[in-house]
């Protein structure tokens, strides 16, 4: 299996528009952050989790010529206004994309790109198939997908496993049923906001106390804020095997 971080930073992403901290000012590559994503390769089968609005810059920076689904964790629109740039796979490929996500994040897609949906279709517009998600294992051509349901505050999120990989985006509260489909994950990625309390993501010492229970080989940290601090010094901070993640970090499992 092959991962690549397409992108670790919040809906704002980093560099925040017209901030002047030292995080938004560095000139360090790592600090530079596009929204949260990620591209699984697992038996020639390309899993994208979340399309949001750097989708297209993702796909060209990562040199990606095709994609088997895209599983949407939840509607905020850092996690899917990138969906109408399926349109460029849809024409290469002649075939829709198949998009994975519950019915309520499905409504909201339906909403926001309405002009997909229609009777009388203008031509061009993103071909997509929605397939309904919930808590129980689904295939995507032969690859298993184990949904991890979190919460995001108040609102139901989508994580996933495959193999032995775990991804959690947008969360700061899990379930102890929910919990055991994670036990035994060898490479995990969790979000920590920042490093204080947060009413809606966990925070840094949140996330380093779920990794602990949880005992992976390697942890990092996606959706990340400029309040986090610059990304060298907060890797020196954090214990070994935890890494806060980068955009175009890649490893195989």
């Amino acid at each position: 299996m092959k991962i690549r971080i397409l992108g670790t930073g919040t809906s704002q992403g980093v560099p925040v528009i017209a901030c002047k901290c030292a995080v938004c000012q560095s000139a360090d590559p790592n600090d530079k952050r596009l929204r949260t994503s990620v591209l699984i390769e697992e038996k020639g089968v390309n899993i994208v989790i979340d399309a949001g609005p750097d989708f297209r810059q993702q796909m060209l920076r990562e040199n990606v010529n095709d994609i088997d689904a895209i599983l949407i964790t939840h509607e905020h629109r850092d996690h899917i206004a990138g969906l109408d740039d399926v349109r460029a796979f849809n024409f290469r490929n002649q075939k829709p994309v198949d998009i994975y996500a519950e019915s309520r994040v499905q409504d909201a897609i339906r909403s926001d790109f309405s002009y997909s949906f229609g009777e009388k279709k203008y031509p061009g517009v993103p071909q997509i198939n929605l397939h309904s998600l919930s808590i129980e294992p689904f295939e995507v051509n032969g690859v298993k997908v184990i949904p991890i349901q979190v919460f995001h505050y108040k609102l139901p999120v989508f994580g996933f496993r495959i193999g032995d990989f775990t991804y959690i985006t947008d969360a700061n509260y899990i379930s102890q049923e929910e919990k055991q489909k994670l036990h035994g994950t060898k490479y995990f990625v969790i979000n920590a906001l920042r490093k204080q309390k947060h009413i809606s993501h966990y925070s840094l010492p949140e996330s380093l106390e779920l990794i602990k229970e949880l005992s992976p080989k390697r942890a990092y940290i996606t959706h990340i804020s400029h309040q986090m601090g610059l990304h060298h010094e907060i890797n020196e901070e954090l214990p070994h095997g935890i890494s806060l993640a980068y955009d175009g970090l890649r490893f195989e499992i």
